[in-house]
């Protein structure tokens, strides 16, 4: 596993762990806790970004 499918991982299971805390509230979650939620999605969207183009790169040397 590459350093980045190993980060991807890490930050799936943070918000994995931050969303099911979330669920357990009664009321809507607390404001940094959606916040931290977000932020962790758009890294998670980066990051699988950055696998999609390191991989196409991969390809296109291969050729």
């Amino acid at each position: 596993m590459s350093d980045l499918d190993s980060l991807l991982e890490r930050l799936k299971d943070a918000q994995r762990t931050l969303i099911l805390e979330a669920a357990k509230i009664a009321m809507l979650p607390p404001d940094s806790m959606l916040r931290r939620i977000a932020d962790l999605e758009n890294t998670i969207a980066a990051v699988e970004a950055l696998i999609e183009e390191q991989a196409h790169r991969r390809g296109r040397a291969a050729e």
